[in-house]
């Protein structure tokens, strides 16, 4: 459709939000399987 009435198409060559937003979740996404994965560790081995 090339009629696309979303604001933010024009912007797509602009890759920095959408990596910094992507980069965020992978990081909060990372220290929550870190702490869910020590914290699973830490009582099978205590």
């Amino acid at each position: 459709m090339p009629t696309d009435p979303e604001p933010e198409q024009p912007r797509a060559y602009e890759p920095a939000p959408s990596v910094g937003k992507l980069f965020l979740f992978v990081l909060a996404f990372v220290v929550f399987a870190v702490i869910v994965v020590g914290g699973g560790v830490i009582l099978v081995a205590g």
